[in-house]
């Protein structure tokens, strides 16, 4: 196996978090290469987080290690988990954030974690357990730290979700609908703004909004060379829908 860590938090991309979980990495598991996937997912909001968690998993191959840390409810009841979907594998909290990677995956099998080291902080699980236990699963210890546990029922869980769950540095508004040719044409109605679709940028004037099928297969809404979330007054959460055609 070939081995690589992606990690994916809300810390953003100051202060000492980060730094402080790829310490343990670099310690426990030196020879495992580090990736730096986002460092500003959906702040304490895991649920979306999960859907742009489950579509940046499709850049990486198998063996992948995902460090997820979007845990506002960190030294609750909460459990720590591991999920391997599809040959991947992702630690993190069992707060929904792995929930969307889980539907959409063709295998599943999940465990919790029932390790803890002898000092263990209360509000920094992902330097204290999630990091650790990344380590033992690239070094081949994932039984020595976890125990199987039944699939939750996610039956009830939206495999899409028509929502905008990430702003990129742009302003583009990424949603958590995957695109499928069938939306092709139809109008997105958001915030009584209602936007025609476009291929890519340089498709439309200056200035004009549109939404399109962005790089990782999501329904995305963007203006060419300005900010959809400033002109369209867009926020975290917006529902949307698309007109029949």
């Amino acid at each position: 196996m070939s081995f690589c860590f992606a990690l994916f938090t809300d810390f953003g991309p100051a202060g000492p978090y980060l730094g402080q979980m790829e310490s343990v990495l670099r310690q426990f598991a030196p020879h495992i290469p580090v990736i730096h996937l986002v460092s500003d997912a959906p702040s304490a909001n895991p649920i979306a987080a999960s859907y742009l968690l489950a579509t940046l998993r499709g850049s990486f191959p198998e063996d992948t290690i995902f460090l997820t840390v979007v845990d506002p409810g960190v030294g609750g009841s909460r459990r720590p988990v591991v999920l391997c979907a599809d040959g991947q594998y992702f630690v993190g909290p069992d707060n929904g954030l792995l929930n969307t990677v889980a539907v959409q995956a063709k295998t599943v099998e999940w465990y919790e974690i029932i390790w803890r080291p002898d000092v263990c902080s209360n509000s920094f699980h992902g330097r204290d357990i999630f990091a650790p236990v990344a380590c033992a699963l690239a070094n081949g210890l994932l039984a020595d730290y976890c125990k199987p546990v039944p699939q939750p029922d996610l039956s009830a869980w939206p495999s899409d979700c028509n929502q905008i769950i990430y702003f990129d540095f742009y302003g583009n508004a990424m949603t958590g609908l995957r695109y499928e040719p069938n939306l092709d044409v139809r109008q997105l109605v958001i915030n009584e703004h209602c936007i025609d679709q476009a291929s890519t940028f340089c498709s439309v004037e200056t200035g004009q909004p549109f939404w399109y099928c962005n790089s990782s297969g999501l329904v995305e809404i963007a203006v060419n060379q300005g900010k959809a979330q400033d002109l369209l007054n867009l926020k975290m959460g917006d529902s949307f829908h698309l007109l029949p055609n």
